[in-house]
């Protein structure tokens, strides 16, 4: 039997077939254009590849209360053209089988955590058009009606930095100072085109060290991944081990934090964390 996956992100929208186990079968991706123009093409293929239910990971901000009329609700989104979209009912009208919704990033932290040996506490940040994350606790997603919006955490200024915060709601959070919109607003130019050496990374390695210690003081994970296309710069997780090591200045109050390189690291599935997590999530 078959399942559906959909990971609905700020840039593209992927979807998926595959197997409960997490095992996929056939993706495809295009652009995430208007809500119309979307929806439709989630319905075509969808229509071409028959699944017994849909998982959802959506960029946010999201309704996730599965007992809500606005279940599956795109919220105060900064994509305008999406605010108060009824994504999930749109998509249940249409398709008729049984579809769960949560943030992208708390599913990618889902399909991260079947790979992880470190199942207790496990956070997931994505570091893309905007900035988010998602936690998982002992394998199941969090008992809650509503969704953390880590990105939105106030971050410290890296001196000299004075680029009109990116977020339309806040002047010095983590989504406005880091986000890969904020670097094209400060470089004009994207990240992937910015040498290795470029000034642009000490000052990103900065701000994800102070979001990463932040989450560290306060919900304590057992292990941190951060994924996202700005993390494709393969000199930057080196940076953000060091930052993050100098910025908790040797106050390892549990042991995890002490093996930096095990502890905050890549997706291990790639690009392909909520896809997985959108199979798991029926299961979940």
């Amino acid at each position: 039997m078959l399942y559906g996956s959909i990971e609905l992100g700020g840039t593209n929208c992927n979807c998926a077939v595959g197997l409960q186990d997490g095992t996929i079968v056939k993706k495809v991706q295009f652009p995430t254009e208007t809500p119309e123009i979307t929806v439709r093409n989630v319905l075509n293929f969808f229509k071409e590849n028959q699944v017994a239910a849909i998982g959802i990971g959506c960029f946010g901000p999201v309704n996730v209360d599965e007992t809500s009329p606005d279940y599956g609700m795109l919220l105060d989104t900064p994509k305008k053209a999406w605010v108060n979209f009824p994504f999930l009912q749109q998509l249940r009208e249409q398709l008729n089988v049984p579809i769960r919704l949560h943030t992208d990033v708390t599913v990618s932290g889902l399909g991260e955590m079947s790979a992880s040996d470190k199942k207790e506490t496990l956070l997931y940040i994505t570091i893309g058009t905007g900035v988010g994350g998602g936690i998982i606790l002992n394998g199941t997603l969090p008992n809650s009606s509503h969704h953390p919006e880590m990105g939105h955490v106030t971050l410290q200024r890296v001196e000299g930095d004075e680029m009109e915060s990116a977020c339309p709601f806040h002047a010095n959070c983590f989504e406005g100072l880091a986000s890969g919109t904020a670097i094209h607003k400060r470089w004009k130019q994207k990240g992937n085109e910015l040498p290795s050496d470029h000034p642009a990374w000490e000052m990103e390695a900065d701000y994800i060290a102070q979001g990463v210690c932040q989450f560290i003081f306060t919900l304590a994970p057992t292990q941190i991944i951060i994924g996202g296309g700005v993390m494709k710069q393969k000199n930057l997780l080196p940076m953000i081990h060091r930052k993050v090591q100098e910025k908790l200045g040797g106050y390892y109050f549990y042991d995890e934090i002490k093996d930096i390189e095990d502890f905050v690291i890549l997706p291990r599935h790639g690009e392909d964390s909520a896809l997985i997590g959108g199979l798991l999530l029926n299961a979940n």
